[in-house]
């Protein structure tokens, strides 16, 4: 199956289905590159009960995540109480997103079934969810953590989006994606089973296509430390996640500069270039 830009009442745009037929050749090529080697995904992630290399790593409760120069990192949250206009009063740690240059890998890990893994069953899942609800594409690939997603979905240019947009970035989107208010996105579902969890990363920008910037988040997601815990939860419960100390350290800085209360729902403190 060969993607192609999907048009409300028109053909697929020329170009479109060449960007994703790359980025599926790429994903094989890195598949094929790892097998040969054998040595799969670097060995992980892994899981904190077994022996895995030593190494920098941020903790963040649940997933302990590696750090390297050009590096950025920051934490998601979920709300959990509002008030009665719907705004945000207090939230919870969800995801963690990795940054590099122009990519995004998000990180948020589930427990799972002691005897089986579930990233088959989610997989289809959101297959289904992009394709019937999206009016999205996907295509299913050999990766080197193995089965992935690659999906097309549509993605909304408003008047805020591109007013938020840099300039270099906004120069490249061709001039008929703005008229109609929508451009194609690649994203990239990576999922790994692992002793009663499961890792779910999700991959937009730049490392879709460039092999130097998904090496970075490849051997990021290949050094990830998973700390179960020994308490039972129903499969697919969002193991609990931390705020690290670097994050805390750095939020009381920036709160005794500013003078300003932490608002876990605006863009907080990062850890960047940490070596």
């Amino acid at each position: 199956m060969a993607f192609g830009r999907r048009r409300r009442d028109d053909e697929p745009a020329k170009g479109t289905e060449n960007a994703a037929e790359e980025a599926v050749e790429a994903a094989e090529a890195e598949a094929e590159e790892a097998t040969s080697d054998g040595e799969g995904a670097k060995g992980g992630p892994w899981d904190s009960e077994d022996s895995h290399p030593e190494m920098q790593r941020l903790d963040f409760g649940s997933l302990r995540i590696p750090v390297a120069p050009g590096l950025g990192f920051q934490v998601n949250f979920e709300a959990t109480q509002v008030d009665e206009e719907g705004n945000p009063l207090d939230g919870r740690p969800v995801a963690v997103l990795v940054q590099y240059e122009e990519s995004a890998m998000q990180l948020q890990v589930f427990a799972a079934p002691k005897r089986s893994g579930i990233w088959a069953e989610v997989r289809r899942e959101t297959a289904q969810d992009i394709t019937e609800n999206a009016g999205g594409q996907v295509q299913e690939v050999e990766g080197p953590f193995g089965d992935e997603l690659l999906a097309m979905v549509p993605a909304a240019l408003t008047e805020e989006v591109l007013a938020e947009m840099p300039d270099e970035v906004k120069e490249q989107i061709p001039q008929e994606f703005i008229e109609q208010g929508w451009a194609p996105q690649i994203i990239r579902f990576v999922g790994v089973d692992g002793p009663r969890w499961f890792l779910q990363a999700v991959v937009q920008g730049a490392a879709i296509e460039d092999e130097e910037q998904w090496q970075v988040l490849e051997d990021v997601l290949s050094g990830v430390v998973v700390v179960r815990g020994e308490s039972p939860m129903p499969p697919r419960e969002l193991l609990e996640l931390q705020i690290p100390k670097e994050f805390s350290e750095a939020g009381e800085e920036q709160d005794e500069e500013n003078e300003e209360t932490f608002n876990p729902f605006e863009r907080g403190p990062e850890i960047t270039e940490v070596r």
